[in-house]
């Protein structure tokens, strides 16, 4: 078993099993990008915004938001709520 064309076929297989291993999971990637973009691409496009702003629900989460940035400010400059 030491002699060297055993260990250098062995070898070879080895590194040529490893290529086909990777070949085969860099083509996998590439589709599943591809099916990626595909499927933003088939994405619908937001409509517009509707000419009389945001809706009710957006701006309660936006005060909401800034609610909770004063809170954070006042706990940040040591201020007792």
């Amino acid at each position: 078993m030491s002699d060297p064309i055993i260990w250098m076929t062995v070898s070879g297989a080895g590194l040529f099993g490893l290529c086909v291993v990777a070949w085969a999971g860099l083509s996998g990637w590439r589709g599943w990008l591809e099916l990626e973009r595909m499927k933003l691409e088939r994405r619908p496009v937001p409509a517009a915004e509707p000419a009389g702003g945001p809706s009710p629900a957006a701006r309660i989460e936006l005060a909401d938001l800034k609610e909770r940035i004063r809170k954070l400010e006042a706990i940040a400059a040591g201020v007792d709520l």
